[in-house]
């Protein structure tokens, strides 16, 4: 019994640190969705109530009246989508090079590319304004996918950097041997056995695009032009915050990364547990 009781006591603490992070991570999700479905003069009751007592979708029906909210969304899928795929093209040939080629100063680009990523976003956020409005490219697709791309390179490259590594450079050598350039074997042969981490990398970074709000106010200022982000900050008045409509506004925003992230899981959570490995 003396023997079992540290472990019992360990296991017990796991579950519950287990069970904190979960609770952290799910409430604030749990308690949006319960505000959508509550009416103005429910919310401000008092005492509150945890569960609607006279649940409504009037917020989700008014959500996109009130705002051309699906205008939006279509503009987060573009910018998401475009600099996702530009993200993995760029990011692919960056973590090729850098597993496969003899480059001198290896581990000084790789610390260089974390570096780059420890940058906090309104340290760049002049930089990138000045850049983009030379380039006459405000209030445009580019303004956002542009930026996008070179933000989410880092996390990109790395994760792929270390899928690459683990992949038999005989079977490059053998595709090169039947007639395949170097560029050939790394998309017929690389990128094909690598799919768990370009899965997990292009999620990643079509989450980050699709929820950044600082660069998308900045730089895309015309009303055509919102992400949905910026988009829900202007269901709020001067003087009011209409939580129950901005709640529904934010669930409504959720649901396409949550039923992303629900059918590739299995992939994103593999390659992140086996990039973690094979690094």
């Amino acid at each position: 019994m003396t023997t079992a009781s540290p472990l019992w006591t360990g296991a017990r603490l796991r579950m519950a640190a287990a069970a904190l992070i979960v609770v952290n991570g799910f409430f604030p999700a749990v308690w949006i969705l319960l505000t959508s479905l509550k009416s103005e003069s429910e919310l401000v009751r008092k005492p509150i109530t945890w569960l609607p007592q006279a649940p409504t979708l009037d917020n989700y029906v008014h959500a996109f009246t009130a705002q051309p909210l699906l205008h939006y969304l279509g503009n987060s899928l573009m910018v998401a989508s475009l600099s996702t795929v530009l993200s993995l093209l760029v990011a692919a040939c960056a973590a090729y090079a850098i597993a496969r080629l003899n480059l001198r100063y290896r581990q000084w680009i790789l610390t260089a590319i974390v570096a780059s990523s420890m940058f906090p976003l309104i340290s760049l956020l002049v930089p990138i304004f000045e850049t983009m409005r030379s380039l006459n490219l405000l209030n445009s697709y580019l303004a956002l996918v542009l930026p996008y791309t070179v933000l989410n390179l880092p996390v990109c490259t790395l994760v792929l950097v270390s899928f690459f590594q683990s992949i038999p450079k005989d079977l490059e050598n053998a595709a090169m041997i039947d007639g395949c350039s170097r560029l050939g074997a790394l998309w017929r042969v690389v990128i094909p056995l690598s799919a768990p981490g370009v899965f997990t990398a292009g999620i990643l970074a079509f989450v980050n695009a699709w929820d950044e709000f600082l660069l998308a106010l900045s730089l895309n200022a015309s009303a055509a032009m919102r992400t949905a982000p910026v988009g829900i900050a202007l269901y709020q008045g001067e003087y009011s915050f209409p939580w129950p409509l901005i709640s529904a506004a934010l669930v409504i925003t959720i649901v396409p990364v949550a039923l992303l992230i629900a059918l590739f899981q299995e992939r994103v959570i593999g390659g992140l547990t086996q990039g973690g490995l094979k690094g």
